[in-house]
């Protein structure tokens, strides 16, 4: 291990991995260590004896739950927008070639105590039941205008600068209701609070684009896709694609204590008695616990059922978000759920959960709204975590720690931290022009 390197990646989760990905890719020479015996960090991926013995100690899984290999339960369970920017990182560095991903089969959203199917264009604008009629031809002109805004002409911007127009100056100029605004806001442009209306319309207008070009591309009822056995599948696939180039990869090294030079800068990292040189780091919060502060803590739920969710039209992979609006919270809730068509529990098994930035310390009655949408279940789980962010200052000590997972169902926010992250460890911007049609492997 008494080698020099250009950076040192500590813990295994889904944001070390991609950058270890794309550092490698980029043709440093990378050593990427772990604490843990298994892939993944927080954002791990457990089968049915390891999900008993991480939430119920000792007891064992009952027999009439099945084999405890057929379930890949995710830690951070996160839908991947179709022709969103993690898909475009992945095909970046041709990880592609180790994943097959499965498209997402349905989007939902909360509103006035129902689930509804989250209308994405003009014509579904006109069937949705979440709207009365003369709402439906306002949101109908509203999407119109969406769908053929293109930025770079100005014919299609109705006299806005979208730069400048508040999202709540455009929508206003619609007239849609409060109602319509919030799941356009909370399930199309996947905004976790409403800070939004008062920011510029551009990045609202580009995340529903998004969506509904995202939703085009598989035909399927959602814009989500999601890897056949789950995300822990990720971490794996990066740290082949690193084998490929040179990178070394090295599990359960324990302590993993980082070292610095008199001037306060890194210089290495020492496990078992043996020190790696290098002059970057790159960690989760758990490798530098000093650079970093408490923000938030996230409660979950994670509930294995025999049934798939219902008003979700029998879909045997789902998201529904719960508007904080519609729920009288501070932030939004999400339901996440798949099954055994994405391979991650025996077949007739479905795994749900919910997930929402806490706000008491009282998980189960907090996530009461989602887990009421999901029927019976055979066993249910709570979890609450805390999330951290850095304090440090990276010029300064060249070390390059990622924010705690959050706790949406989708990986917009994630990708965006891994690629503020790349721009300050390389001092570039990463160029995501790829030929989208890469990571559309296992259509059927």
């Amino acid at each position: 291990m008494d080698e020099e390197y250009d950076v040192i990646v500590l813990g295994t989760g889904l944001k070390e991995c991609i950058l270890s990905g794309l550092l490698s890719v980029d043709g440093l020479k990378v050593l990427h260590m772990d604490r843990n015996d298994y892939y993944g960090g927080e954002s791990t991926s457990l089968n049915l004896i390891q999900l008993w013995k991480k939430f119920r100690g000792n007891d064992k899984p009952p027999a009439h739950l099945g084999s405890s290999r057929d379930y890949n339960v995710d830690m951070v369970p996160k839908f991947m927008m179709a022709n969103g920017t993690l898909v475009r990182v992945l095909i970046h560095t041709d990880v592609t070639k180790y994943l097959y991903f499965k498209a997402v089969d349905g989007s939902y959203v909360f509103n006035k105590g129902k689930v509804h199917k989250v209308p994405a264009t003009d014509m579904e604008a006109l069937k949705s039941p979440l709207m009365g009629i003369f709402e439906k031809r306002r949101a109908r002109k509203f999407f119109i205008y969406v769908q053929d805004y293109d930025a770079k002409d100005s014919k299609t911007h109705e006299g806005m600068d979208l730069t400048r127009v508040s999202t709540r100056a455009l929508i206003a100029k619609y007239g849609l209701d409060d109602n319509t605004v919030d799941f356009i806001g909370h399930a199309l442009a996947l905004h976790r609070d409403d800070r939004y209306l008062d920011e510029p319309a551009l990045d609202t207008v580009k995340r529903m684009k998004l969506y509904a070009e995202s939703l085009a591309r598989f035909q399927g009822g959602s814009p989500y896709i999601y890897p056949l056995y789950g995300l822990g599948e990720l971490p794996q696939a990066f740290a082949r694609l690193s084998a490929v180039y040179g990178g070394t990869y090295m599990l359960n090294k324990p302590e993993c204590k980082v070292e610095y030079d008199d001037e306060g800068k890194v210089c290495g990292v020492t496990s078992e008695g043996e020190t790696a040189r290098c002059k970057k780091v790159v960690c989760d919060p758990s490798y530098l616990p000093n650079k970093v502060r408490k923000i938030g803590k996230v409660a979950r739920a994670i509930a294995i059922m025999s049934h798939p969710i219902p008003n979700t039209n029998d879909s045997h992979s789902v998201q529904i978000i719960l508007p904080q609006k519609q729920l009288g919270r501070k932030s939004d809730m999400y339901v996440f759920c798949c099954s055994y068509s994405h391979n991650v529990a025996p077949k007739g098994k479905f795994i749900a959960f919910v997930s929402t930035e806490a706000e008491t310390d009282h998980p189960e009655s907090e996530l009461k709204p989602g887990i009421d949408l999901l029927g019976p279940v055979d066993e249910i789980f709570f979890d609450i975590y805390d999330r951290y962010e850095p304090v440090n200052e990276p010029s300064l000590d060249n070390c390059f720690i990622s924010t705690s997972y959050d706790a949406t169902t989708h990986f917009e926010s994630t990708v965006s931290d891994v690629l503020n992250m790349y721009t300050m460890i390389t001092g570039k911007v990463l160029d995501l022009s790829v030929d989208l049609s890469a990571a559309s492997a296992a259509e059927e």
